[in-house]
């Protein structure tokens, strides 16, 4: 098969996102760093150190044959519940939650690695056979399976965002490789039902979702995080207050370097500014699609489509709870929010999606 060029404009897209990224982790925790680690450079260091690693890992993965992931899609995916159930039992609890495995000065999140194990296994499986998509038996019920075993142990820690993309995830796959309409709307049915029986049985998911409906019914509770992050984005008006000039970041904003990065974004360099980074994400979501269309082979066409999937699915999610268009939910913002297995993970899978582009039957 006759390789071609790699895509360049999803390289440099996500290299420009990640510098932003790097800036803007810098810009929101500086403050953050220095009250809690005595060093404001704090997080800067571990996101600039985890970006290189991450190119190295997108530079490496651009060279492996993405063919060859096959033969490595049902390790990847025990190892995924392996290292789930490990985090349960030995995981570092913050805020609550068992999310994080400590080897060494390094974090790892199991959720994000179940993802992109979930992505290579379901290309591998579904393109297997052309027919399986649209068997009931075959097709929906262990794609079914799979991704209902992972999100059931990421809701265990407790993660119900990640657990919902994962299922988004998996949805949009078996869609895209070719599932009867019935069986798609059968599965969202279940989902919205299992969605709404979690909800209530948890009291702070519910009261997350009053809080989304009005904040300043409660403002210095539920209703806080959402208003602080509408204040930030007030704040930044047309151009934004400058570079390094939040006043939110000072402690008023919860998770400003994490999952509330794209209200500094807002605050700092304004509503142009934020459309701009959309335009880059929207960029490379488009390049993404057009890698997966012209792919050679269905495994590559659904490799590639589950990546950007769910690069897609994490920036709307993110977003729309910065910008209160959704109930707060803990997803970050694809390579710019602070976390290095994320930001490694996501680095890896360009990676992955650049490799795909140099087999692309068109240019």
């Amino acid at each position: 098969m006759r390789k071609r060029d790699m895509d360049y404009s999803i390289m440099f897209t996500t290299l420009i996102l990640v510098c932003i990224g790097v800036v803007m982790v810098f810009s929101a925790s500086f403050y953050y760093a220095q009250q809690k680690f005595g060093d404001s450079y704090y997080f800067f260091k571990r996101q600039g150190i985890w970006a290189i690693m991450g190119l190295g890992g997108m530079v490496f993965m651009s060279k492996f044959d993405y063919h060859r992931l096959r033969k490595f899609s049902w390790l990847f995916l025990i190892g995924s519940f392996a290292l789930l159930i490990l985090v349960l039992i030995v995981g570092v609890p913050i805020n609550n939650a068992k999310r994080w495995l400590q080897i060494g000065p390094l974090s790892l999140q199991p959720s994000e690695v179940a993802k992109i194990s979930l992505i290579v296994f379901l290309a591998d499986y579904l393109s297997k056979d052309k027919k399986r998509p649209t068997q009931f038996i075959k097709g929906v019920i262990p794609t079914l399976a799979i991704m209902g075993g992972l999100a059931a142990l990421i809701m265990e820690q407790p993660n119900m965002s990640t657990a919902m993309v994962v299922g988004m995830i998996g949805f949009a796959m078996l869609f895209l490789a070719g599932a009867k309409m019935w069986h798609l709307i059968g599965l969202v049915s279940m989902g919205v039902v299992g969605a709404v029986v979690l909800i209530n049985k948890a009291e702070y998911r519910l009261e997350r979702i009053l809080a989304f409906q009005d904040p300043w019914s409660d403002p210095r509770g539920k209703g806080y995080q959402p208003i602080q992050s509408l204040y930030s984005l007030g704040s930044g008006g047309w151009f934004g207050m400058g570079l390094g000039a939040s006043r939110q970041k000072f402690l008023y904003l919860p998770y400003r370097e994490t999952d509330y990065i794209f209200a500094i974004i807002g605050e700092e360099i304004g509503f142009i500014g934020s459309i701009i980074v959309i335009l880059i994400f929207f960029t490379l979501i488009w390049r993404g699609i057009k890698v997966a269309i012209t792919a050679p082979d269905l495994f590559g066409t659904l490799l590639a489509s589950g990546i950007i999937s769910m690069i897609g699915i994490q920036t709307i999610i993110n977003i729309a709870v910065v910008t209160n268009s959704m109930p707060p939910t803990g997803v970050p913002l694809p390579f710019i929010s602070y976390g290095g297995s994320s930001l490694f993970l996501f680095m890896s899978s360009i990676g992955v999606v650049l490799n795909i582009s140099k087999y692309s039957k068109a240019g």
